[in-house]
């Protein structure tokens, strides 16, 4: 039995990118492959190349040698404004947490990035320990692509 809420553990990161709005989305989705650390953030490490499949029931993966692996599922998908997917990267779908990232203006060439992690309860005992592996582990994927942005 946990002994905590984890129905309140939100991991919550924002990142400022200088470009527009519809650029950012566009490197944050269709771009992915080209930012995502996957040598430190992946199933198949260095020779996986992840990427977003836009719209809603397409896929968040990463393909290698082995084949695709989904990390997730678009459940809203609204450019440039926002998109949210389930997350599951090494893990059953039935495990899946929720991931929502929303693109605010802020001028014409800065873009404000919010990512919001939730649902670690369905994890149970193990909630507390990936809620933690997350808080730290956007970070560094963040700040890959704020240098792809040129930020």
């Amino acid at each position: 039995m946990m002994d905590v809420e984890t129905e309140d553990l939100v991991v919550r990161k924002t990142v400022t990118v200088p470009l527009g709005r519809a650029e950012a989305f566009r490197l944050f989705t269709e771009g992915m492959g080209t930012w995502w650390p996957t040598p430190t953030h992946s199933v198949a490490g260095a020779i996986a190349r992840a990427g977003i499949d836009g719209g809603i029931g397409g896929e968040i993966y990463e393909d290698s040698p082995d084949g695709r692996v989904t990390w997730g599922t678009i459940t809203a998908w609204d450019p440039p404004a926002s998109f949210a997917s389930t997350w599951h990267p090494g893990y059953e779908a039935e495990l899946a947490t929720q991931l929502r990232v929303e693109f605010i203006a802020e001028g014409e060439a800065s873009t404000r990035v919010e990512l919001e992690h939730r649902g670690w309860e369905i994890h149970g005992d193990e909630a507390m320990e990936r809620f933690a592996g997350y808080s730290t582990g956007w970070d560094p994927v963040l700040g890959y692509f704020v240098e792809a942005a040129g930020g």
